[in-house]
């Protein structure tokens, strides 16, 4: 679709406004971060990111051992447990790259049913841990995101697997 730049520029504009009011509470001031109304989800409608930002895509993180306990009690207990884990690791990931959980615009994450819930996944338990990283008063910047089950991961002690992208200006 060939659109010359005024066009361009209107549409934008004109999604900006149906998806709903932009929070402008980033570190990085120039990125919009748009929320749904009346959305309960510590989540962000959309990310949008201006030119000048470099892109830094994290590789899925699984949870690491914390015990020595056999199978999936090595990772954590339950899926509360083992996303914290792993939201711990990327927050630890990031800061190597001189990033942190802030600069977080976009998430991924993959969750496996867990025999204690019924062969389902744990969608509260996964939000319980994520809400102790977005959506608080010292960390209100809240990525796109988006949550499936599957089958199984790389391993069967694992109920998690979450991937981020996070954007930082460039110098």
């Amino acid at each position: 679709m060939n659109l010359d730049w005024c066009t361009r520029s209107t549409i934008g504009t004109m999604t900006l406004l149906l998806l709903g009011p932009v929070s402008q509470a980033s570190e990085s001031p120039n990125v919009i971060r748009t929320i749904a109304p009346d959305s309960k989800l510590p989540i962000a409608q959309a990310v949008e990111i201006p030119a000048g930002y470099s892109t830094v895509y994290l590789s899925g993180v699984v949870p690491a051992k914390t015990t020595n306990a056999p199978g999936r009690n090595a990772y954590g207990h339950d899926t509360r447990e083992q996303t914290l884990n792993v939201l711990q690791r990327i927050a630890a990931q990031l800061s190597t790259l001189n990033l942190s959980m802030r600069d977080v615009i976009k998430m991924q994450v993959f969750l496996v049913a867990d025999p204690n819930k019924g062969d389902k996944m744990d969608f509260g338990g996964f939000m319980d841990a994520y809400r102790q990283y977005f959506g608080t008063a010292g960390q209100p910047n809240l990525p796109a995101r988006s949550l499936v089950q599957v089958a199984a991961l790389a391993s069967p002690d694992f109920l998690v697997e979450i991937e981020v992208v996070a954007v930082r200006p460039l110098p």
